[in-house]
């Protein structure tokens, strides 16, 4: 599969089957992982992939942290509220995720819930982790964004689906306790992923893109 064809087959999936992706799989994708290109070639991600009853033990103890009305505390900077054109952008996501589920506008605990799942990797057999050193603040985001990228469209290439996941950075607590991670190390994002589940209603939730003419500019 071209990777054009990739980029529009490619959608954030939200159910997954209960299907590990093969060991030797997993292995393959993540040493092609590693050409991401980086920031002179720095390649400062430490990914974190974890499945099985690790994964779901720590399922149980990122959602009693997040039940308990503990507030997220992120290691990086996840506080911009989102204005004009980006906050459109933001509402007309959200308003796709809910209508797919049937969740109106006023079915506040619904949404709840919804937003809840992130927590438990949307059920996903598997979940990465995306960190580095604190450091490294904005520059090493920028090189961890196209690794994610470039990690995303490897999977789909393979038939394996995920979900790119800000919320799973906001309370690291639990998965750098779990994952013995130094306290040097920050966990950015994370990702579910794995096979999806294409009956499930959730996984018809599609967004729009903006037009070209809006978002790029040619200079001769």
């Amino acid at each position: 599969m071209s990777v054009s064809t990739t980029l529009e087959k490619r959608y954030s999936a939200r159910a997954y089957l209960n299907k590990q992706v093969p060991e030797a799989l997993l292995q393959s994708i993540f040493t092609l992982a590693q050409q991401a290109p980086s920031n002179c070639n720095v390649q400062p991600w430490q990914i974190c992939v974890v499945s099985g009853t690790q994964k779901d033990t720590l399922k149980g103890e990122l959602m009693k942290a997040v039940m308990s009305g503990t507030p997220p505390n992120p290691e990086f900077n996840w506080q911009p509220q989102y204005h004009g054109i980006h906050r459109d952008r933001q509402f007309g996501s959200a308003n796709a995720l809910y209508s797919s589920m049937d969740i109106t506008r006023e079915d506040k605990r619904g949404r709840q819930m919804a937003m809840v799942r992130n927590w438990s990797f949307f059920d996903a057999p598997h979940v990465a982790f995306f960190t580095m050193d604190k450091y490294l603040d904005i520059m090493g985001a920028v090189d961890l964004g196209i690794y994610a990228q470039t990690l995303s469209l490897i999977l789909a290439e393979h038939g394996i689906a995920n979900c790119m996941q800000g919320a799973l950075g906001q309370f690291p607590d639990p998965i750098k306790k779990a994952l013995n991670l130094p306290e040097e190390r920050g966990i950015l994002f994370g990702m579910s992923f794995g096979y999806a589940d294409e009956d499930a209603a959730v996984n018809a939730t599609r967004t729009d893109r903006e037009t070209i003419s809006n978002a790029v500019a040619f200079f001769n």
